[in-house]
């Protein structure tokens, strides 16, 4: 193989892997969001591990909405106060105020950043897809638990309260609901 040849093989493999790694760079991204907490990326937990005893948190509740999706959408309570390790349940109320079915999907977020490795989501409507019919109401609950390890991380050891973020969009961003 002369060199010309050689040169042009290097530069198409290079040419190949920077493809593929551009197509594999969003779920690398979300895997490496979800095992750090990067950017307030929540925990997915299958139970809570008990309460600490004097390791409490406020956790704050924020609802966003789409502009273009046509719903209500808001937390049964603002805050709750949360002992680090104990399972917490909260809801969510959300209105389709459109007179058509309308599917959402909830992104979140947890502020402070720091917080987000260890604000772990055991059942949540974020999940999965939501679909009200016209005028329908329904309550959506998040059970959740803070890691204790939280209290342990010096980057994250005088965190006093944590907001959790969502914000509805349509499922289909294309098509703008009425």
């Amino acid at each position: 193989m002369d060199r010309n040849a050689r040169t042009a093989l290097l530069a198409a493999i290079g040419v190949a892997s920077m493809t593929g790694l551009g197509f594999a760079s969003v779920p690398l991204y979300r895997v490496f969001c979800q095992v750090t907490g990067l950017n307030g990326t929540t925990q997915k937990a299958a139970a809570a591990p008990g309460a600490v005893k004097g390791k409490i948190v406020t956790v704050a509740f924020d609802s966003n909405v789409s502009k273009d999706m046509p719903w209500q959408f808001a937390p049964e309570q603002r805050t709750e106060r949360a002992a680090l390790g104990a399972r917490k349940m909260a809801f969510f109320t959300a209105k389709n105020l459109s007179d058509k079915a309308v599917t959402g999907t909830a992104t979140f977020n947890v502020t402070p950043d720091q917080a987000g490795k260890y604000f772990n989501k055991i059942q949540c409507f974020c999940f999965s897809e939501q679909t009200l019919k016209p005028g329908e109401e329904v309550r959506m609950p998040v059970v959740y638990f803070v890691d204790p390890k939280l209290a342990d991380d010096p980057d994250a050891a005088s965190v006093q309260e944590i907001t959790l973020s969502y914000t509805f969009y349509p499922v289909d961003s294309g098509k703008k609901a009425s």
